[in-house]
């Protein structure tokens, strides 16, 4: 059956910035699959109204519809068990959390580093869009959220665990990436993608990750388009 994934892109269709659209495309090349993208912008909510859901990603698989990058990571490992990611019993609750602390903690510091940059990465026609329902959530205009200094040290706060964790292993999974490092690649894949703002420090466990990330899966992610090319 033919896999297809409605992807955000922004200003150039090209670029492919969402964090939960790349959760999808790594787990997708976790387990082998082919698939197609479908560029989606965030004012094309009329293209989704056959998924009943009004944002990306989506994945289509014949005639299966998955919505939520989380849910459709479960209905890979469901309906295409080799290679498995999230586990079952114990470890899928671990994976669960990890899951939450990337959401809750990992993504808000992302943000604050990247806000203005990634409104330029947006496509014009949803600017207007993007900054009054960011703004909204945030309580604030984005020109006040785009602190990156301060989002540096929320960041690499946040990410002390991880760091630690990465002295020891070289993929958050173990000795290969699976579920856990596709969470935490999305995000920084989706800042890394829209502004040349560094993330972490020269050095830092977490950035040599990263760069592994960037070549697993035959260079899915290294080969992408970001701001740099354009």
């Amino acid at each position: 059956m033919a896999i297809t994934l409605y992807d955000l892109c922004g200003r150039d269709e090209r670029l492919r910035f969402s964090p939960y659209c790349w959760r999808v495309r790594m787990a997708l090349a976790h387990k082998g699959l082919s698939f197609e993208t479908v560029a989606w912008r965030f004012l094309e909510k009329y293209v989704l109204a056959f998924a009943d859901y009004d944002k990306v990603p989506v994945l289509t698989d014949g005639d299966t519809v998955v919505t939520d990058s989380f849910e459709i990571m479960r209905y890979l490992d469901r309906t295409y068990p080799d290679a498995p990611m999230l586990g079952e019993g114990a470890s899928f609750q671990r994976v669960l959390f990890f899951k939450h602390f990337v959401e809750r903690s990992v993504t808000p510091a992302l943000f604050r580093i990247v806000a203005m940059d990634l409104l330029n990465a947006i496509h014009p026609d949803d600017r207007a869009y993007f900054r009054e329902t960011r703004e909204a959530r945030f309580g604030a205009r984005l020109e006040e959220v785009h602190q990156p200094e301060q989002g540096r040290q929320q960041l690499k706060q946040a990410l002390a665990p991880v760091r630690e964790l990465l002295r020891e292993s070289p993929y958050l999974d173990g000795e290969a990436p699976s579920g856990a490092d596709y969470l935490l690649f999305g995000s920084l894949m989706w800042a890394y993608t829209v502004s040349l703002e560094a993330l972490v420090e020269t050095g830092d466990p977490v950035d040599a990750w990263f760069t592994r990330m960037l070549n697993v899966h035959d260079g899915i992610a290294g080969n992408a388009i970001t701001v740099r090319d354009l």
